[in-house]
């Protein structure tokens, strides 16, 4: 029995390992960024069992260089910079996959009325280049400042000028995809707009939001460090990247390391989701994908 059992799965793992294999020859780019990324979200998740406290305060360890007992070195209140980076992962990845998240489902429902209804189009346009003639970062400025700062606030301040990209993307397709013969057929056959839209119109959308949502997760990202760093994203005590760089500016030159921890792991996490963004161009885009 238990040789019928191994002579079973031999194959399925000899396939899948084969599979794995190709996909990571073919598509090198996205299976590091996707493993650079798997790995930050598990820090994350992980946060409360791989660090400390990151709000603990001790003035007598302050600016001490990175040890056994703290990874990462102390700041100048005396904080533990491991502890405030590995917690600083939480925040910026919320920011980054929230606003791709709502930018993506928002622009793709607006998308989809402005490219088939043309009264839609005219209106939902001119709305669209009104927000992308707003700079982002003043724009998100001013949200937050209107209102206390928080994550939500954040959160929507830095989605509203992604809007405009996502919503032009959709449409240009759906104006492609309305005219194909099986669009045609499909209306002759009396079947009902929303029908159309979701089942007919809307799959041809998914691939290029795909791609399109990493690269917003990743801008996302920076801009949340951005308007940290400049005293207009998250609370100061909440630890967070850009804080972390903007608090430790002005001890750079006698513990550098309080800036280039928080600072290359926003690094890597940006570049992984570029690196995914782009495997996923590869291997979504079929004119790309044949010659590969």
């Amino acid at each position: 029995m238990s040789v019928i059992t191994a002579s079973a799965t031999d194959p399925i793992s000899r396939t899948f390992g084969n599979r794995l294999w190709r996909l990571a020859r073919r598509n090198p780019t996205m299976l590091l960024g996707g493993a650079i990324l798997i790995f930050f979200v598990a820090v994350a998740l992980l946060a409360p069992l791989l660090a400390g406290d990151p709000m603990l305060k001790v003035p007598t360890r302050r600016l001490l260089p990175p040890s056994p007992q703290f990874w990462f070195g102390t700041d100048h209140l005396g904080q533990d910079v491991f502890a405030r980076t590995v917690y600083g992962a939480r925040v910026s990845l919320i920011v980054g996959l929230s606003v791709a998240t709502i930018s993506v489902l928002i622009g793709m429902t607006i998308g989809l009325m402005a490219g088939y209804y043309r009264w839609v189009d005219a209106a939902v346009m001119r709305l669209m280049d009104g927000l992308m003639a707003i700079p982002a970062i003043l724009l998100a400025i001013a949200l937050v400042a209107l209102n206390q700062g928080s994550i939500g606030i954040v959160v929507a301040a830095i989605a509203i000028p992604e809007l405009p990209r996502v919503v032009r993307l959709v449409r240009s397709i759906v104006l492609s995809v309305r005219e194909l013969p099986f669009v045609e057929a499909v209306i002759a056959c009396g079947a009902r707009t929303p029908r159309i839209l979701v089942l007919h119109i809307m799959p041809s959308t998914i691939a290029p939001l795909i791609v399109q949502a990493t690269y917003i997760c990743a801008s996302a990202i920076l801009v949340e460090a951005s308007l940290s760093f400049l005293g207009a994203g998250v609370p100061p005590e909440t630890p967070s990247w850009g804080n972390m760089i903007a608090s430790s500016r002005l001890y750079l030159a006698r513990a550098p390391w309080t800036i280039f921890c928080p600072a290359i792991a926003l690094a890597l996490v940006v570049l992984a989701v570029n690196l995914l963004g782009d495997g996923l161009r590869d291997k979504l885009d079929p004119r790309i994908s044949r010659r590969m």
